[in-house]
């Protein structure tokens, strides 16, 4: 058996040293061998006595190597969760029932200031090391583990040693033995950073959910697979819908079939990573209107920059456009109606000439004669077709022809009287406000345009109806007068108001327009509403319409108030008045120096004429003396009227002109007025008015 553990032995050398050391001694000796195969015996020796001599010794060897395996791997399984515990960068620590702690690990120095040996032992209370109200949390989650639950994760609120707050996330569970709860295990992970990351990102969304609700314009976010997953306040207050209604859901409902070009162009972009911006179309509300839209588009990215889903920008652009439309409307009512006045100007020039004629037959013509009634035919023509030129002329915003300071309710009084008696079928209810404001405008233009829309009127309403006046005063802000182009301010409101059958939508914008109309040939030359849009225009006031087909319609006229009062005017007589005096005729027309000499002459006076500007300053000067008065004509080529009265009033200031124009007194004429021009007349004249105007100048007696 010697021979088998000597061979057998790792070192056996050691062995047998220790054996001759121990053969003649009288102690028990124990030891640990190791064999070449791995085995491990626990060897025992003790004396063999006999006769109280010692006669040899007792060796007895037992296998311990499992038990040593054993051993050794729970070393080393504890020095590994001694490092581990050392090492850690959470805390580690267990407490009792008592809730003193009973072991913490070496890192909460790191954290919290406090080394691990001024800790244990010590009541969880005593450290000062959490707020109020999470001791009071941990106190309520002690009693669970100690009743057998697990905490997951809870958060609480540390207070290190120098006051510094950090933030920790405990996990804990409960250490079982025989089936007792004997301590709590728990692991704290400093999150305070993460938490300080959390806290600032959540008031960086807080920040930004804040700038999206106040931003006007509708915000909408997508995800990937575009379903809604977030839009503001002012996409409910401009579309309808609410987040709850389409949170997860697409929005195709809000596209309207001919605008999906558009917006599949606009997916694709933003889908590719490409911001667009700025890209108009149109968008159907939950009401089912349509309005026009300007959308900005871009995608959004995760932290780990993966696309997460896109943000769009909605602006409702229907103010803008129907701004666009108004000076679209305004450019193209100013292009026709500069060709409007420059045709009204020549036609007036023409009946001009008519006039003259008829009136130099009429001189020598009695009521007796058999062509007396012819020419008085030809006059009412004449008037017929002058008040069409006045129509263009109020078309072209050029209809003011003699302004005064006027009470619209005289003008809504007296215009709905004469139509009442003419159209008894329709019931006509006023209101009229009693401090009306005074308004300064040409009182002819504005019954034109009040008769026309009692007219527009009587025509929706086909037969019997209701037509409600009203006049009213207002103050109109920088909102109320932007789209108009005017100035805010105080005006006076007239409204008329119909029960016809009202005006469609898609020809709103068209009513103003000329020569457009819906009536049948013989019921309307389409320029009613489009010189009652000019003559109100050039009066610097407002007219707009509010009409649903079915519901009637609403014209408003806003008028810009004055401060002059109303002066009662003396009738004028009518009959021809004649002079011996001599008039200086200027008109680059040959047709209007011919019969307006021949005029003149028959009403007395002696005649001399010029047919421009230069030639006129010439023959003043020459005949300064004895030209007692010039008819002087406003638009002449190389010098206007404007240029040649200042070089005649240079000549002389006190010279005598009384201005004449196929247009109105608009413009330069009102200027040459306002600057101690004696009087404006309009083409054409009958001899009647033009006898009467001459002589209100000469004799300054009127």
């Amino acid at each position: 058996m010697l021979r088998y553990v000597l061979d057998q032995l790792l070192y056996p050398e050691a062995f047998l040293s220790k054996v001759q050391e121990l053969y003649n001694s009288a102690d028990e000796d124990f030891d640990t061998i190791f064999f070449k195969n791995g085995q491990i015996l626990e060897r025992y020796s003790c004396p063999l006595m006999r006769q109280d001599k010692i006669a040899g010794r007792v060796w007895s060897f037992r296998d311990i190597t499992e038990r040593k395996q054993a051993e050794k791997a729970l070393q080393q399984s504890e020095e590994r969760h001694r490092l581990y515990f050392e090492n850690i960068s959470d805390v580690i620590f267990s407490t009792n029932p008592d809730f003193k702690i009973i072991n913490i690990s070496p890192s909460v120095e790191r954290i919290l200031g406090y080394k691990p040996e001024e800790m244990i032992g010590k009541h969880i209370q005593d450290l000062d090391v959490l707020d109020p109200d999470s001791l009071e949390k941990a106190f309520s989650d002690t009693m669970k583990v100690l009743a057998g639950e697990r905490i997951p994760l809870s958060q609480y609120e540390f207070i290190s040693r120098d006051g510094t707050k950090k933030f920790g996330e405990v996990s804990a569970a409960p250490l079982i033995r025989e089936g007792k709860v004997v301590a709590m295990i728990s692991v704290a992970r400093d999150i305070t950073e993460r938490k300080r990351i959390e806290d600032a990102l959540k008031q960086s969304e807080e920040k930004y959910r804040i700038v999206l609700e106040a931003n006007p314009d509708p915000v909408v976010v997508y995800d990937m697979e575009g379903k809604v997953t977030y839009f503001n306040i002012a996409f409910t207050n401009v579309f309808g819908w609410t987040l709850e209604e389409c949170f997860g859901k697409s929005m195709d409902v809000f596209v309207p079939t001919d605008a999906w070009p558009e917006t599949e162009m606009m997916i694709n972009k933003v889908l590719s990573g490409e911001n667009f911006s700025g890209i108009e179309t149109r968008r159907y509300t939950k009401e089912g209107s349509i309005i026009p839209v300007s959308i900005s588009g871009a995608i959004y990215m995760s932290e780990d920059g993966d696309p997460m889903g896109s943000v769009i920008n909605l602006r409702d652009i229907s103010e803008q456009k129907e701004l666009e439309n108004q000076l679209q409307q305004a450019v193209k009512m100013e292009a026709v109606g500069t060709l409007a006045g420059g045709i009204a100007h020549d036609f007036n020039n023409l009946l001009m000439g008519i006039q003259g004629c008829t009136s130099l037959l009429s001189f020598d013509i009695d009521s007796n004669h058999h062509n007396f009634e012819y020419l008085n035919r030809i006059e009412d023509y004449i008037k017929n077709a002058a008040n069409l030129t006045k129509q263009l002329l109020g078309f072209a915003r050029s209809g003011k022809y003699e302004v005064k300071p006027t009470d619209m309710n005289e003008i809504i009084n007296k215009s709905s009287d004469m139509f009442g008696r003419t159209k008894k079928e329709i019931t006509i209810h006023k209101k009229s406000q009693a401090d009306i404001w005074t308004v300064e405008v040409d009182q002819s233009q504005i019954e034109q345009v009040i008769l026309n829309l009692y007219v527009n009127a009587w025509q929706a309403m086909s037969g019997t109806g209701e037509l409600y006046l009203q006049t009213e005063n207002v103050i109109l802000n920088d909102n109320d007068v932007k789209p108009y182009g005017v100035k805010s301010g105080r005006y006076v409101k007239i409204s008329v108001t119909d029960t016809g059958i009202g005006i469609d939508e898609t020809i709103q914008h068209r009513i103003f327009d000329p020569f457009f109309t819906t009536k049948e040939v013989s019921r309307g030359t389409g320029l009613g509403l489009a010189s009652a849009y000019g003559i109100i225009k050039s009066h610097g006031g407002i007219i707009n319409v509010y009409s649903r087909e079915g519901e009637g319609a609403t014209f408003n006229i806003f008028l810009p108030a004055s401060e002059k009062k109303i002066v009662k005017e003396k009738m004028l007589q009518k009959e021809i008045l004649k002079g011996t005096e001599t008039v200086l005729l200027v008109d680059d027309e040959e047709m209007i120096i011919d019969v307006g000499r021949d005029v003149l002459e028959k009403l007395g006076y002696e005649v001399l004429t010029a047919k421009s500007g230069k030639e006129a300053i010439e023959i003043y000067r020459i005949n300064q003396k004895k030209i007692d008065m010039v008819i002087l004509d406003m638009v002449m080529p190389e010098m206007g009227g404007g240029d040649t009265y200042d070089k005649l009033r240079a000549v002389n200031p006190d010279i005598k002109v009384l201005l004449s124009s196929g247009y109105s007194i608009d413009g330069q004429a009102g200027k040459i007025l306002s600057s101690g021009c004696d009087g404006f007349i309009q083409k054409p004249f009958d001899d009647k008015i033009l006898s009467l105007e001459i002589r209100k100048i000469l004799d300054q007696q009127f």
